[in-house]
């Protein structure tokens, strides 16, 4: 049986992380999951790739590590998300603490969801290249393993690069949290089997993308069946979603609206009844 979770963008307008962490534990999901922008310039000429005006909700979300981490304090069971992390955004010593903190104080629960983002002048304020920001994101990620898993950590790149460090907590699980890529571009496979154990598009793996991923493990000479396939913003027609689980997806992640805590428990209800005919 498939795991079902839920995310959302935690704002200052929107329900709370602590009494929304509680409500998804106690309506039998699996997973939470949380967005991230540090940041929305005020001057963007970058279009927002869902057309139209850009949410609000962009610029207004708390930090998903602060806010998994008071999900993480009144739940015992659910994975704790980030769907996704900008890694273009972050630096990589302080972010592998960061992550291994919310993993030990969670008891082993983080997931990784991990992108290089989509707003070039967001990713320009942090000091990032846009033209580089894929070769980043990989070091970064090779770099916090290095850190999770060595006493002695040390990493070389073209963008990271330090001598050999100690940073403790390690995370409790093996390697550290699994790390899953959200994109969905041509490019995104070989990038999956480089340095990540699942993939999380979103609506959909789009025509004839899971035959490249298999392609891209065979290349590799890793197993497909090792690759954890999550869809972000699984489809609320059990029709549709069955089909999606039919199609090999084991984590089938749901979008929660922006509003009110009522509004917001609602949606959390009704997509809790729609798991419970798909379980049966």
């Amino acid at each position: 049986m498939p795991n079902f979770g839920v995310f959302i963008f935690p704002t200052d307008q929107t329900i709370h992380p602590v009494p929304l962490a509680r409500a998804v534990e106690e309506r039998l999901f699996d997973s939470l999951f949380f967005p991230e922008h540090t940041h929305i310039p005020v001057s963007r000429t970058t279009p927002y790739p869902a057309g139209g005006d850009l949410p609000e909700q962009y610029w207004r979300s708390h930090d998903p590590f602060i806010a998994l981490t008071a999900a993480a304090a009144v739940t015992d069971k659910i994975k704790l998300g980030t769907g996704i992390s900008l890694i273009t955004e972050r630096d990589p010593i302080q972010m592998a603490k960061e992550c291994a903190s919310v993993d030990v104080i969670s008891g082993g629960r983080l997931i990784l969801g991990i992108g290089s983002g989509w707003n070039v002048e967001e990713m320009t304020n942090h000091g990032t290249p846009y033209k580089h920001r894929w070769k980043i994101v990989q070091e970064r990620i090779l770099a916090m393993k290095q850190i999770w898993t060595e006493d002695e950590a040390e990493f070389h790149g073209q963008f990271v690069d330090f001598d050999p460090i100690w940073s403790w907590p390690k995370p409790i699980q093996q390697g550290g949290p699994p790390i899953w890529m959200g994109a969905n571009s041509p490019w995104v496979f070989d990038r999956i089997v480089d340095y990540c154990d699942g993939w999380m598009p979103i609506g959909g793996p789009g025509s004839g993308n899971l035959a490249r991923l298999r392609t891209a493990c065979k290349k590799a000479g890793r197993s497909f069946e090792d690759v954890t396939l999550a869809l972000f913003g699984a489809p609320t027609n059990q029709e549709q979603l069955e089909g999606r689980i039919e199609q090999g997806f084991t984590e089938l992640i749901f979008n929660l609206p922006q509003g009110d805590p009522d509004q917001v428990l609602k949606a959390l209800d009704s997509i809790a009844e729609l798991v419970g005919k798909v379980r049966g």
